[in-house]
């Protein structure tokens, strides 16, 4: 399904208000709802080629491009599920390919180039071995590796009469170079990015939501580029290393 994304760097100091805001037509999240500060944290590998061509492609503003990471979700357990995920962008619409597999897993799979018996069956995700298929065919015909673990915590709220809509707060977010895939949940010596800021993110369908329109006067805020995978990439400096000859030589998985 194609997704829309409207993304706005907000200063901190807004966050309660506009948490204010939106309460009267949203609900937090299920999967937040109760946790300290009604957030959880996201922890996605990001993959690019040795030419970084991802990075370019955003940079330079090419409609149609791809992102392609290994993500998962608060703390650290062999047991816990981690998406192989596929994100493109046609313009404007969002569309994502995401297949599923446990964290204990993940590191047989890259290592082995094995995918057969990994990944998780689920009737939410019915395209799972297409969708592996999809992820791995990037993975190994465009030569990818591991570039930069990315972290934050998510505050998501969904429209009370419409579940599509969506709007997230990305908070506190940070970054580690070079990860290796058992380093997925790793966090300590994380750097930060937007240290004053956080990302505001809505997503639907179709529409817009039309009662966002003024809330989005309200605190003048300006629609933007927002690539967390951009941002951290150029805080660790990593693209101008890319000459160095043993940078993909000692990447590991």
């Amino acid at each position: 399904m194609l997704r829309y994304e409207y993304k706005y760097i907000v200063p901190k100091g807004l966050l309660n208000k506009l948490r204010k805001s939106i309460v009267p037509y949203m609900d937090v999240d299920k999967f937040a709802k109760g946790r300290k500060g009604n957030d959880y944290t996201v922890k996605s590998i990001y993959f690019d080629s040795p030419a970084f061509d991802f990075y370019f492609e955003k940079v330079e503003g090419i409609k149609n491009r791809k992102k392609v990471r290994l993500r998962a979700y608060n703390l650290e357990d062999p047991e816990n599920s981690v998406f192989l995920e596929i994100k493109r962008k046609f313009n404007i619409p969002i569309l994502k390919h995401r297949s599923i597999t446990k964290f204990k897993h993940a590191k047989e799979i890259f290592s082995d180039n094995r995918i057969n018996g990994y990944i998780v069956n689920s009737k939410q995700f019915p395209e799972l071995e297409d969708n592996s298929k999809r992820f791995f065919y990037q993975i190994f015909s465009k030569k990818l590796k591991p570039v930069i673990l990315i972290i934050y915590e998510r505050e998501p709220y969904l429209y009370k009469f419409d579940d599509s809509i969506r709007i997230t707060f990305d908070k506190n977010l940070r970054s580690i170079p070079y990860p290796a895939i058992d380093e997925l949940y790793l966090d300590e010596k994380a750097k930060s990015v937007l240290q004053n800021s956080f990302i505001m993110e809505v997503k639907f369908n179709d529409t817009f939501p039309a009662w966002m329109t003024p809330v989005i006067g309200k605190f003048n805020l300006r629609k933007q580029a927002a690539s967390k995978y951009t941002m951290c990439l150029d805080s660790q400096n990593i693209v101008k290393k890319i000459n160095k000859p043993d940078f993909f030589i000692n990447s590991k998985w």
